[in-house]
């Protein structure tokens, strides 16, 4: 095991000019060698927490120490060794986000056995294409429900020999010929009986686990093509998940902390948190998007990640509530967000206008930290783009919200924002022992011990993102002048007009997008004279359900106002002249974004093409569904 200080200021003296940046000094520590399972043993020791996980139940929560989460876990990881999963071999789970996950996960981990995490939402042909890609032996389930939901898909699996159920159930119907069905109480028990006659197995089976095993195989959603399985390392996720947390000064070790889980665990910004916080020994509530509001007020966390949706939509509930104010309180509420719009979580707040702040606090902040259980310190965000005016706002009612940067395949941080250096409209400075570079094109690469280990049996695939040692992430970014990275596109979106002019359009979308009017903007016009976008409305704020009913509304003027002010200060040949409205949702139903949200951008361009002949000018059919506007 290798530990250092990581304290290497950018590098600006490369030949050719370039430039490296990576952490600044004392932002996080770099350890190496370690696997994933010492974590959990290591918190144990020194550690212990009664209540280190919590499950939701219907008599209220469960609670489970580490010590006996540990223990749980070694029984498992032995019967796994009984079912002849030998290293190496992969166990499929299809499962909540919650302890039906975490604790195979953890056996998995100690036998060798690597998971292979399958999404809830993915498609029956997505799931059979993991399962065969992966030739999965095993497949843990966490209730009868879900079971149901695979069974279109079991007959073909010929490599499936055995199946997992986490919550026991009374009757489940019979399955095809070949599988055999156990409970996770029948593998505890036999793993403890294992145990008893064998107490050394478990010490030798952990023993052998080296840091470079692969741990895990992570099937990315993509929005375009079949999903590409990517092969992280024990050393992969565990040396980011150290590098991160030490450089987060403000989180405390031990039940000084308590944290709330709400996002899938088969993505890997959760995942990596839940290796980091069970590490810290952190007491984590499991809950989900429909329960959180309640469970915020009952867990009180002081901690939680989050994607940007959740943190917009719990804004636009304050907007609103303060809309409906009346009097006094409604200056007070517009007093106050005005005072919010003009923080900046970069500086400290002084003179008067600091002494607002704190009434503004008393008066009206504290009930929006209320709202989140009152103690929340901060709240890790990733998966998409953050707004700046979001982080400034709940900044001044002492919210800190911190963006971070990274993908699956760097599992996952590149950079992130810490909870004393922190700057909106960034995605922060680049994590301790990761160095990030910008080509030519703009394109971010990184490089270190956090790199995947490569795309499963798809070595094309893995040569196309990792060149001369350098990770190639697909996105366009700018440092500032002090070393904070800003997100600005995406390689592949870059559009050229038929003026010769390059158009990026995340920034024009991520504008719109910013309106609570809006639920998802594309900007297009590949070979076209002007910029257009189709921008999909949400409804329930436009109160509009039809274009009749669109056109005869007060919207009109509001979206008109939005698109004007999306065009400022951008140059004319990328300002957009004309869109398309359309009152379509787009869903991971529909197919038409991935599990982590994301627009499958080439499928709505094609499903969507009339709207765009009728942008452009080349269709005057009666658009079902929308409406054009020019602007």
């Amino acid at each position: 095991m290798q530990i250092s200080n990581h304290s290497n200021p950018i590098d600006l003296g490369l030949p050719g000019g370039e430039k490296i940046y990576t952490a600044p000094e004392n932002t996080g520590q770099v350890v190496l060698g370690r696997n994933l399972v010492s974590l959990l043993e290591e918190a144990c020791r020194s550690l212990p927490n009664p209540k280190a996980f919590n499950q939701k139940t219907e008599e209220g929560w469960l609670s489970l120490s580490n010590g006996e989460f540990l223990q749980r876990a070694e029984w498992l990881a032995l019967a796994l060794t009984d079912l002849d999963l030998s290293k190496g071999q992969k166990l499929a789970l299809y499962t909540y986000s919650d302890l039906s996950f975490c604790l195979p996960d953890m056996a998995c981990l100690m036998a060798g056995v690597v998971d292979v995490p399958i999404y809830l939402t993915h498609a029956p042909k997505a799931i059979r294409h993991i399962m065969e890609e992966s030739e999965s032996k095993a497949l843990l389930v966490s209730d009868a429900a879900l079971l149901e939901e695979l069974r279109p898909v079991l007959a073909d699996l010929s490599d499936l020999k055995t199946i997992i159920m986490y919550q026991e159930a009374e009757q489940v119907t019979a399955l095809p010929e070949g599988i055999k069905l156990l409970s996770l109480t029948e593998l505890e028990q036999r793993g403890r009986e294992i145990h008893e006659q064998n107490p050394e197995k478990i010490d030798l089976l952990k023993a052998s686990i080296r840091a470079s095993d692969l741990a895990t195989l992570l099937y990315t959603s993509g929005t375009t093509g079949k999903p590409k399985g990517v092969m992280l390392s024990h050393e992969n996720i565990s040396s980011n998940v150290i590098a991160a947390f030490t450089g987060m000064t403000s989180m405390q070790r031990g039940q000084e902390e308590t944290a709330i889980s709400f996002l899938p665990l088969t993505h890997i910004f959760a995942r990596a948190l839940h290796y980091a916080l069970m590490w810290y020994g952190t007491s984590i509530y499991f809950s989900d998007p429909e329960q959180l509001r309640e469970d915020l007020k009952v867990v009180k966390p002081t901690y939680f990640a989050s994607v940007p949706r959740v943190l917009e939509k719990a804004f636009e509930r304050i907007q609103e509530t303060g809309a409906s104010l009346t009097g006094i309180k409604k200056t007070l509420f517009d007093w106050s967000m005005d005072l919010a719009s003009q923080y900046d979580v970069s500086k400290e707040p002084s003179g008067f206008y600091a002494l607002q702040l704190k009434l503004a606090d008393k008066l009206v902040f504290s009930k929006w930290r209320e709202a989140l259980g009152g103690r929340i310190k901060h709240i890790s965000v990733g998966g998409a783009a953050l707004r700046a005016d979001l982080v400034n706002a709940f900044g001044a009612a002492g919210i800190k919200l911190l963006q971070g940067y990274g993908l699956t395949e760097t599992s996952p941080v590149i950079t992130y924002n810490r909870s004393d250096r922190n700057k909106a409209g960034t995605v922060g400075e680049v994590l301790a022992g990761v160095e990030v570079k910008l080509s030519p094109e703009k394109e971010i690469l990184a490089r270190g011990p956090n790199i995947m280990q490569g795309y499963y049996k798809n070595p094309e695939a893995t040569a196309e993102v990792m060149k001369e040692g350098w990770f190639h992430t697909g996105d366009q970014g700018e440092f500032t002048e002090d070393g904070y990275l800003k997100i600005t596109g995406r390689i592949k979106n870059l559009f050229k007009l038929s003026t010769g002019k390059y158009v990026m359009p995340q920034p024009l979308e991520d504008r719109l997008e910013a309106n609570p009017l809006v639920a998802h903007a594309l900007v297009i016009g590949e070979s076209e004279k002007y910029c257009a976008a189709l921008i999909f409305l949400n409804t329930d704020a436009i109160k509009a359900d039809s274009p009749e009913a669109l056109k005869a509304s007060d919207v009109d003027d509001k979206l008109r106002a939005m698109l004007q002010h999306a065009n400022e200060d951008l140059p004319h040949w990328s300002s957009l002249k004309r869109v398309a409205l359309i009152l379509d949702e787009l869903s991971i139903d529909n197919n038409m974004l991935t599990p982590k949200m994301s627009v499958k951008r080439n499928l709505v361009l094609e499903k969507y093409k009339p709207y765009i002949e009728a942008v452009f000018g080349r269709n005057t059919d009666e658009l079902e569904r929308g409406i054009i506007l020019d602007i």
